[in-house]
């Protein structure tokens, strides 16, 4: 009876389910929106485009097995190789890169050979830099004997040490949009490091000032580049540059109208909205159930990241703590930046929707992040 019990502890409490029952919702909505998308832009694509996405849900879900039982220190011994791995990676597509995508996108993130695109770099450096941010964190604060100011402003030195190579790569592939979600991560793993407030509260401003109009308007007359200048006006006047640049803002805006309350019904996509199996996918969802759809669609998200957070209070080991942070940062933001691109509160900064975008990439290492977060419970002490 006791081996019983035992058992059913370590197979059956260890998992989260509160955790994977919203993800798996979540990728089959986006294997469906995936279908209608493609069905509609690329008929005879459509079939191969959703057995490839449903191959590497299958592929991200065994390697997030592989993890959710590897021994933490196992996977903080690894984590410099993973550091070091990531930015050789992200070094490929500034040299190995399709012209056409490059053309379209305005940026060389992509690693292609033959034409063809592979796999995005970037998004598996997301993780090797969560790992990496989390190693920094715990060996900096196991070594402080008593924590004064001069403390934090060492520990934010060593953590934009790190983040200095991924930022240089990130201008060499002209992607800001990715770099942002860095930023994201790096902010949470600041605050959850105890960072003093006579720190964080100027930061603060100062974040806010870039953000305003004017800090933006300045950074365009310096070093943004047209594409991205497009983008944010764009956003500030979707409807008068629809003919040219502004046409997907446009479209994706009357895309989200047009679904009303209850949406338009089952596989109608007849907003045609450029490139929405991907950045765009949240709006063949607004079209087709409305507002109703949307709100679950976005509840289904806070249920994921309100699980990621409980799991992560919860956690008695420290490197996985801030390991969960970072992974909890980079999914809400790229919900928030997709879906507020979408509805028009944000600029297009070409940010996929986690679980639901059409990228074997994005969803491997979203899927493999969740992995990274059940693992802190099934791998917690009874």
């Amino acid at each position: 009876m006791k081996n019983k019990k035992a058992n059913r502890f370590t197979f059956d409490s260890r998992i989260d389910y509160g955790l994977i029952l919203p993800a798996f919702m979540l990728i089959l909505i986006g294997l469906y929106a995936l279908y209608v998308a493609v069905s509609h832009d690329h008929p005879t694509q459509a079939t191969n485009l959703v057995v490839q996405q449903g191959t590497w849900v299958i592929v991200g879900i065994f390697v997030a097995l592989i993890v959710m039982h590897m021994d933490s220190r196992f996977l903080w011994n690894l984590t410099p190789f993973f550091y070091l791995l990531g930015l050789i990676l992200m070094v490929l597509p500034i040299f190995f890169y399709d012209k056409a995508t490059y053309a379209s996108t305005g940026a060389k993130n992509w690693l292609a050979f033959g034409g063809r695109n592979l796999f995005q770099p970037s998004e598996f450096m997301k993780l090797s830099y969560i790992l990496f941010s989390a190693r920094i964190v715990v060996t900096f604060q196991n070594n402080l004997k008593k924590r004064v100011l001069k403390d934090d402003f060492r520990l934010i030195g060593l953590l934009i040490l790190e983040t200095i190579p991924v930022a240089i790569l990130s201008v060499f592939q002209k992607d800001f949009g990715t770099f942002l979600v860095f930023a994201a991560i790096f902010a949470g793993i600041i605050l959850v490091a105890g960072i003093s407030w006579k720190i964080l509260a100027p930061a603060f401003l100062f974040v806010a000032a870039v953000a305003s109009p004017e800090g933006q308007k300045f950074l365009e007359s310096t070093s943004f580049a047209q594409y991205q200048v497009n983008r944010f006006i764009a956003w500030l006047h979707p409807f008068e540059y629809s003919q040219t640049f502004s046409l997907q803002q446009a479209r994706s805006l009357i895309s989200v109208g047009v679904g009303g309350l209850w949406g338009k019904g089952i596989g109608v996509a007849n907003v045609n909205v450029p490139v929405r199996e991907s950045d765009m996918i949240f709006t063949v969802i607004a079209e087709d159930f409305g507002f109703i759809g949307s709100a679950f669609l976005i509840f289904l998200y806070f249920m994921l990241i309100y699980r990621m957070i409980r799991v992560t209070f919860k956690s008695n080991n420290q490197f996985y703590t801030y390991i969960s942070t970072g992974i909890t940062m980079m999914i809400l933001f790229h919900v928030f930046e997709n879906i507020g691109a979408a509805i028009g509160v944000v600029p297009l900064t070409g940010i996929p929707l986690p679980f639901i975008s059409q990228g074997g990439s994005a969803l491997m290492v979203n899927i493999i992040g969740l992995g990274l977060v059940l693992s802190m419970k099934y791998n917690q002490l009874p």
